[in-house]
């Protein structure tokens, strides 16, 4: 509170410098911004051997390699869902969360990488495809189609860029005990993720990635042994813990149920596949071996990071830490048992997460915008340098509208990337029939596609409404029955609308199956 303290009473007229540096914020402050001030110059750099050819400036011309594929997935994925989310969670209700996220979703997305992940390389590499909506579009002869899987993916892609924006701003409030308000902190990312993505395009962020996630893994682990230093080793901090939260060690709880578990895991990981950031990833790989290798190691990644960061949340409620309303437990743990500036360089690693999730969320959402909404529907003839020029205003534009809507604050990290896996999962069993079944038809998939949005929306946006069955209080439109996700039942009615109504439909002359018939890698 000091630090807060002496950074509100600084006189008025000194320099903003001269104020910063007066302040105690200001190691922490520095910290951060000199973070993010290094990501834009890579940004830069990668902005000079980039040219304005769309593939280039989406794919980075299908170069990519191991260790930068893998890296940029996992930095892309790892937001302040995960980073902040998580460890509250496991703060709150104990760390089986990693089960959900660490183990589950771990492998069931290096599965999902391989059945829709590898099958789309060989198709995007064949055909040059650049989105997923070009790629279904083109398949089944309809620019409705490719219109509508863009559509769908920029409206639940808005939700989880505001989530970004909102863990950058509670981030920051925790660093510096609220001198910094939530807005400040959200404007902060907002800023610079704008300013990397018009510079950087695919090559840069992938770059970038690479050297986040080094840099989270990294710092978090470092986390982990100054906290265990501190409070005298695992075993005194398991021990706390079982003398505070003896529940937190034990298996399943009324949160943890295998409903709660399962849903949450299959749902996360389908719509982790969905995302237009990480489906798009799917097409930059330089070969089929380098994929391969990708989802082979994925697992062993996710586990080094969710292991640490949800250990963390879990010992900060034995350890009795007190985490403000809006702030995180990571931030407010660290400040109480490391010094300041190593506080505020795993807040900035936080904040790394946050922008690596954002710069490519921002670059696809504008593939996504450019050539399968404003190409097909607005100009056809566009070049593809007005494109690229045209993708950076987006970028701009975007990230602004999600800033302003993170101000509303409409949820936690969690219920707003929760809402926003399960409308990207609705994607996921569609594009999987489409690619593996050549009996699908464009009416199955507008069915299965217009039928799981439907009944998902309708239990996300119409209000819980309970009515009376004889004894018995029943809830409609909740999110969950029994603990079961509705995603799930979304799910399967897309899969199954797209199946039947294929069955008993004809495709039309404009529909070429022929498009997913490819040979192996």
């Amino acid at each position: 509170m000091a630090e807060s303290t002496a950074f509100a009473t600084l006189g008025a007229g000194v320099p903003p410098s001269e104020l910063l540096l007066q302040s105690g914020l200001s190691l922490p402050l520095l910290i951060v911004i000199g973070y993010l001030l290094i990501a834009l110059l890579i940004g830069l750099v990668a902005y000079r051997v980039t040219t304005n050819l769309a593939e280039d400036y989406y794919l980075a011309n299908r170069s990519i390699g191991t260790l930068v594929l893998l890296f940029t997935t996992f930095a892309t994925l790892l937001s302040a869902f995960t980073f902040f989310g998580g460890p509250n969670v496991a703060y709150a209700q104990g760390p089986e969360w990693i089960l959900v996220m660490g183990v589950m979703d771990g492998v069931l997305f290096a599965i999902l990488w391989y059945l829709i992940g590898y099958k789309q390389w060989l198709v995007g590499k064949q055909h040059g495809y650049v989105t997923l909506s070009e790629m279904l579009g083109d398949r089944f002869g309809s620019k409705r189609l490719r219109g509508l899987v863009a559509g769908i993916s920029l409206f639940w892609l808005f939700p989880y860029i505001m989530l970004q924006q909102m863990g950058a701003g509670e981030a920051l409030v925790g660093l510096t005990d609220g001198a910094i308000p939530y807005w400040g902190g959200a404007a902060l990312i907002t800023v610079f993720m704008i300013g990397y993505v018009v510079l950087a395009g695919m090559r840069g962020v992938a770059w970038t990635d690479t050297i986040q996630g080094l840099f989270m893994l990294s710092v978090v682990w470092i986390a982990v042994a100054w906290v265990l230093s501190a409070v005298g080793g695992p075993g005194a901090a398991g021990a706390v813990l079982a003398d505070t939260n003896p529940e937190f060690l034990a298996l399943g709880s009324d949160f943890y149920t295998p409903a709660y578990i399962i849903s949450t895991a299959v749902v996360i990981a389908f719509g982790v596949t969905m995302f237009p950031q990480v489906n798009q990833r799917f097409f930059v790989a330089r070969s089929g071996t380098v994929l391969k290798r990708s989802f082979v190691l994925w697992p062993v990644l996710v586990l080094l990071l969710f292991v640490p960061t949800f250990l963390l949340g879990a010992w900060a409620a034995g350890l009795g830490v007190t985490v403000p309303e809006g702030a995180n437990v990571l931030p407010v743990l660290l400040s109480e048992y490391t010094p300041v500036w190593f506080a505020a360089l795993v807040v900035a690693g936080a904040m790394a997460a946050m922008m690596s999730s954002s710069d490519s969320m921002l670059l696809s959402g504008s593939s996504y915008f450019t050539r399968d909404l404003y190409r097909p529907f607005i100009d056809p003839t566009v070049s593809e340098r007005r494109e690229a020029w045209i993708a950076r205003i987006g970028v701009a534009v975007f990230a602004t509208a999600t800033f302003a809507a993170s101000l509303t604050r409409p949820g936690t990290l969690i219920e707003v990337g929760n809402t926003a896996f399960g409308g990207f999962a609705q994607l996921a069993l569609p594009v999987m029939v489409a690619l593996y079944w050549a009996g699908t038809t464009r009416d199955g998939m507008f069915a299965g596609l217009l039928g799981s949005q439907a009944l998902y929306l309708s239990h996300v946006f119409v209000p819980t409404v309970t009515v009376e069955v004889g004894a018995t209080t029943v809830a409609l439109f909740a999110r969950a029955y029994g603990g079961w996700d509705v995603a799930l039942a979304a799910m399967a009615l897309g899969a199954i609308l797209t199946i039947g109504v294929s069955a008993f439909t004809t495709p039309t002359t404009d529909e070429d199956a022929s498009r997913f018939v490819v040979g192996a890698d």
